[in-house]
């Protein structure tokens, strides 16, 4: 059974900075796909940032420049480190890790940003 454990969120005002982080305890075969989504009220799930097993990233066009995302893979971690934080970036922000054979989803974090 693989659980994904993710740390981070929370409340922080518009222009700081937070760093989310997410685990994988258990046995899990060679994650391929590691990634940030997030979920803002009302609205559908999306992808922030990827990264795969070589290390190329993807980003949603409105975090570029601010999110980075980055993987140990030896240790099945994934992290966002995300700046210059906007009011928008409000969400529930869940980890996901993929291999060939499954998808896995982490709980999810809060992150809120006020003015």
């Amino acid at each position: 059974q693989v659980q994904l454990v993710e740390s981070g969120g929370g409340l922080v005002q518009a222009g700081g900075s937070l760093t989310l982080s997410c685990a994988a305890s258990g046995s899990a075969f060679s994650i391929n796909f590691m990634a940030w989504y997030r979920q803002a009220p009302g609205k559908q799930r999306e992808l922030v940032a990827g990264i795969s097993r070589q290390g190329s990233t993807n980003y949603l066009d409105s975090v570029k420049g601010r999110f980075t995302i980055s993987r140990d893979n030896a240790k099945k971690t994934v992290s966002l480190q995300m700046s210059s934080l906007k009011l928008e970036d409000t969400a529930v922000y869940y980890c996901n890790m993929q291999n060939v054979f499954t998808t896995y989803w982490g709980q999810g974090t809060q992150v809120t940003v006020s003015s």
